[in-house]
């Protein structure tokens, strides 16, 4: 397998549009993206009161940049608006695809990474700079589909047994 950075495949997004109402129902921030890759939970409870704000596409993948160590992750679902403190990311390269790159990023390999990296104690922040020389193994795009399958059908059986325990505890 080839060793890439993730530089070298990935763009952190950074698309902005004028702010005209936010849809709290698919606003993501770092309060609202939860712990342990549990996804996100809508609506958020704050939002921005600025001109502009940071936009995400479906399948973005989406990380809470404070705290790294928390292990916020999600795959979008739908296009929407986010924090800045929120970082999106996409393959720019059809070597690497997404569902992959969602794999590769939510690994206790990159989190850890990202927390050995990061600038400030009280509230540390991934490094920009610093991701984007992550360096992971890239396999062949069949062995990719592969892996991000079996992880993905694996995620979607624990949400719906998480759904099916909520609704039982309720």
């Amino acid at each position: 397998m080839l060793k890439v950075k993730l530089g070298d495949y990935v763009l952190i997004v950074q698309e902005r549009e004028v702010l005209k109402k936010v849809d709290t129902s698919k606003y993501v921030s770092t309060e609202n993206i939860l712990a342990d890759r549990n996804g996100v939970k809508f609506p958020a409870n704050t939002i921005p009161l600025s001109k502009t704000i940071t936009t995400y596409k479906k399948d973005d993948i989406l990380i809470s940049n404070i705290r790294p160590y928390f292990k916020k992750i999600w795959k979008a679902e739908f296009d929407g608006p986010k924090s800045n403190d929120v970082i999106a990311f996409r393959t720019k390269d059809s070597r690497l695809l997404q569902d992959y790159l969602y794999v590769v990023l939510q690994s206790d390999n990159f989190f850890n990474y990202v927390t050995n990296t990061a600038k400030g104690t009280k509230m540390p922040r991934g490094d920009k700079k610093a991701i984007i020389n992550y360096e992971f193994e890239l396999p062949n795009i069949q062995l990719q589909r592969k892996i991000s399958h079996t992880i993905l059908v694996l995620e979607k059986k624990i949400r719906l047994n998480n759904q099916i325990n909520d609704n039982l505890v309720a």
